[in-house]
């Protein structure tokens, strides 16, 4: 029977008051004391460039470019280009910041409190108002005052271009003589074309 108020005991063993449970660690730091008097200085690692895969999307087209033809002459435009894809992951502006560039949304310009409360916003959109509607009014009396041609007087007033007559044969026929000669002789044939 467990006692009361106690959880039951478990039957194993437990070692005695001087071991410590946990991970032994033999490093020993100087602990808060340490801390606060100096920093460790962990040396950076030098990066590595991530090898990006080869762009052949592009070497395609600059081989296109360089007019190459067969499967040979794409051979060793390959062999010679060696153009990679460009790693998104990277800032475009590279790893070197510019001076003035600054991260983050901009701050929103501070409310006009004073126009708010003076309804200036409301005044300025009742005088956008007032000018539009004068506008269509002038529009309106313009539309009034117009009398509106038909088609007939505007002819009267713009009479469309004379279409100009073209003798245009077609060339098969140009060089071909007479087949009748009704005239007695090519004088009296003259006569006739002339008057």
């Amino acid at each position: 029977q467990p006692e009361v108020g106690k959880p039951m005991r478990n039957c194993y063993p437990l070692p005695g008051p001087d071991f410590t449970y946990g991970m032994c660690t033999y490093k020993r730091d100087g602990g808060v004391l340490e801390a606060i008097g100096h920093w460790d200085i962990v040396k950076a690692r030098p990066r590595k460039k991530k090898m990006m895969p080869r762009d052949f999307v592009t070497m395609g087209r600059g081989a296109v470019a360089e007019k190459c033809t067969t499967a040979r002459e794409f051979a060793l435009y390959y062999k010679y280009t060696d153009i990679r894809l460009k790693d998104k992951s990277v800032l475009k502006y590279g790893f070197k910041i510019p001076p003035g560039m600054t991260f983050g949304r901009p701050g929103r310009p501070s409310t006009p409190i004073y126009d708010i409360m003076q309804h200036r916003y409301r005044e300025m959109w009742m005088e956008c108002q007032r000018a539009r509607t004068a506008i269509q009014h002038e529009e309106k009396k313009k539309k009034i005052g117009e009398v509106r041609e038909n088609r007939t007087q505007f002819l009267r007033t713009h009479p469309p271009p004379k279409k100009e007559e073209s003798f245009w044969h077609l060339q098969r026929f140009e060089k071909v003589g007479p087949h009748l000669r009704t005239f007695r002789d090519p004088d009296s044939r003259k006569k006739a074309l002339s008057a």
